[in-house]
C-alpha cells in the first residue's frame, strides 16, 4: 500500500479517534503567518528580482488516549508580485526566488508514544541532527515535509534510537512547479539514526539509504558519525563538532559514487558572543560528487545558496562566524545578530569558487511579531556570478 493511501486512513483513523477521546479535549491550535521581501541581485541576469510573499500555516493537534495522538496541518502561500522566477510563474528573466504559491496538506499523521518509544505514520516533518542530510528546510516558505513512518526508542537516558521509512518527499517547489520533479519525489529510503550520550558530548552514528525512484541519479548510502560537546571553563564556553561520513551508489543508479565527507567546527563563547572557525568539504572526483538533496540547504555553505547541488570537483568550505545578542532596557538581550564569511574552493584541484558575507539581524516586535533583516553577499572567481540577496521579513506565531 502506498503512503499516500496510508495518509487517506490517517485521516479516517483521526476522526473515529476523535470519536472516542474525551470530549472536553478540544485540541491544540498552531498558527504562524510569515511575510518576506527577498531581494536578489545575480550578474546572471539582466534583471533584479523583488519577491513578495506571504505564508500562512494551520495546524491542529490532538491526544485520542492510550498513548495516541493525531494532527493536521495546512499550508497556503502566495506570491504577491510576479517579479521574480518562483519555479512556478514562468517569470524566468528573473533570478529564481523558490517560495512559489501553494496551498497543501503540509502534515497528516497519527502516532503513538510510550514510556520508552513510540511511532508516527503520514505525512510529517523531520529533523536530524543539524539538518545536513535529512531536514525540513523551514527557511522556504514552503516546507519539505515527508510521507514516512518513523519509529524511536530509548532504552536509557543516554542512548536514542530512530528510524525512518520514507516514500515520498513533498519539495519546497510546491505542487504547483513547472518542473513535476521539483514538485515531489517517489522514494524508497530507509534511515538510521543512533545517538549516545556520554561524558565528553554526544556520539551518532548513521546510516541513511537512499532510492530515489523518480531521479535514479540521486539514490545513494551514506554512512557517517558525528561528535559534538562542550565544556565550561569559568566565563568561557568551548564546543566543537567533528563528523565524517562515507558515500556511495545505492539502488539503480548508473553512477559510480565514492565520496567522502568532512566537517570541523571550534566553538568559543565568551562575553555574550560566540566565535565559530569551521570546515566542511564535501568530496568530488570531476565525475560525482557528495550530494545532499533531502537537507535543509540554505543552512549551510552561505546563504545565497550558490551551491545546492555540490560542484562535480567537490566543495571546500572555509568561514568564520560569530553571534551574539544586543539590546538594552525592555529590548536588553533581545536582539539576535549573525556574521559569517565564508572561503569556496573545489575539493579536486583547489579551484578558487569565490567568497561570501552572510549577515542577519532577529527582533521582537509589539503584538507577537518578529522581525528579521538578512543579508549575504557573494563574490565569484570564476564560478557563478556575483550575487547580492537582501531579506526583510515578519512572522506571527500562534
Amino acid at each position: 500500500m502506498k503512503l499516500q493511501h496510508c495518509i487517506a486512513m490517517t485521516l479516517v483513523c483521526a476522526a473515529c479517534t476523535d470519536a472516542l477521546a474525551d470530549s472536553a479535549d478540544t485540541g491544540t491550535w498552531t498558527a504562524n503567518l510569515r511575510l518576506r521581501h527577498e531581494a536578489v541581485n545575480d550578474d546572471a541576469f539582466l534583471r533584479s528580482a523583488a519577491a513578495n510573499t506571504a505564508r500562512l500555516r494551520l495546524g491542529w493537534e490532538r491526544g485520542a488516549g492510550a498513548g495516541f495522538s493525531f494532527g493536521l496541518e495546512g499550508e497556503g502561500v502566495a506570491e504577491l508580485n510576479d517579479r521574480f522566477n518562483s519555479g512556478a510563474n514562468g517569470q524566468t528573466s528573473y533570478p529564481g526566488v523558490a517560495d512559489a504559491r501553494a496551498l497543501e496538506l503540509n502534515q497528516a499523521w497519527i502516532g503513538w508514544r510510550g514510556e520508552h518509544g513510540g511511532a508516527k505514520l503520514g505525512r510529517q516533518r523531520i529533523v536530524l541532527d543539524n539538518q545536513r542530510f535529512i531536514g525540513n528546510v523551514g527557511w522556504r516558505q514552503n516546507e519539505q515535509t515527508f510521507d514516512a513512518l518513523a519509529l524511536d526508542a530509548r532504552p536509557s537516558e543516554a542512548i536514542n534510537l530512530r528510524y525512518y521509512w520514507l516514500d515520498r518527499v513533498h519539495r519546497v517547489a510546491g505542487d504547483k512547479a513547472i518542473n513535476p520533479l521539483a514538485r515531489e519525489r517517489r522514494l524508497h529510503a530507509h534511515l538510521g539514526n543512533a545517538s549516545w550520550t556520554l561524558p565528553l558530548g554526544t556520539l551518532v552514528g548513521y546510516a541513511y539509504l537512499v532510492e530515489d525512484r523518480d531521479v535514479a541519479t540521486a539514490s545513494t548510502r551514506t554512512l557517517g558519525l558525528r561528535w559534538t560537546g562542550s565544556r565550561a571553563l569559568g566565563k568561557t564556553t568551548l564546543g566543537w563538532t567533528l563528523e565524517h561520513a562515507a558515500q556511495d551508489d545505492h539502488a539503480e543508479n548508473p553512477n559510480v559514487v565514492d565520496a567522502d565527507y568532512w566537517f570541523g567546527e571550534a566553538g568559543l563563547g565568551w562575553r555574550g558572543v560566540t566565535w565559530k572557525l569551521g570546515w566542511e568539504r564535501l568530496g568530488g572526483n570531476g565525475t560525482t560528487a557528495f550530494q545532499t538533496p533531502l537537507a535543509t540547504l540554505h543552512a549551510f555553505n552561505g546563504w545565497a545558496d550558490k551551491f545546492p547541488v555540490t560542484p562535480l570537483n567537490g566543495l571546500d568550505d572555509r568561514y568564520v562566524l560569530a553571534t551574539g545578542k544586543l539590546g538594552t532596557g525592555r529590548l536588553q538581550d533581545k536582539l539576535d545578530w549573525t556574521v559569517a564569511w565564508h572561503d569556496y574552493r573545489a575539493d579536486r584541484g583547489g579551484a578558487d569558487y569565490g567568497q561570501e558575507w552572510n549577515a542577519s539581524l532577529s527582533f521582537p516586535l509589539p503584538a507577537g511579531l518578529s522581525g528579521l533583516v538578512k543579508v549575504a553577499e557573494y563574490r565569484s572567481q570564476g564560478f557563478a556570478r556575483d550575487t547580492t540577496k537582501v531579506w526583510l521579513q515578519l512572522e506571527w506565531k500562534y
